[in-house]
């Protein structure tokens, strides 16, 4: 197969796409909140009722007070798992409500 100059992959072709529209940002965020369960497990998962990000602060409802401690207390462990998750800063805070 013969790859002309002007060929992009579909990763490429993609990226360009969520550049010149400016989605980046807000594909990068909605990349995050999927992956909250994944990344956090089922169990706090299931006790998080809402989450949602407004100029880089992800606000994150948690249903339960001793899960929500539990959270506040690892904050920054999260924000920097989430960050490499994104493989740039996306997030500067996280609020749990």
């Amino acid at each position: 197969m013969i790859k002309r100059t002007n060929d992009k992959t579909i990763k490429e072709a993609v990226e360009q796409l969520l550049n010149v529209y400016k989605l980046r940002r807000k594909f990068d965020e909605t990349s995050l909140i999927a992956a909250w369960p994944e990344m956090m497990g089922k169990a706090i998962a299931s006790r998080t009722t809402q989450m949602y990000i407004r100029e880089r602060r992800m606000f994150i409802r948690v249903d339960s007070s001793v899960v929500k401690n539990e959270l506040v207390m690892i904050r920054s462990q999260i924000l920097d798992k989430m960050n490499e998750r994104a493989g740039k800063k996306v997030l500067d805070e996280i609020v749990f409500l």
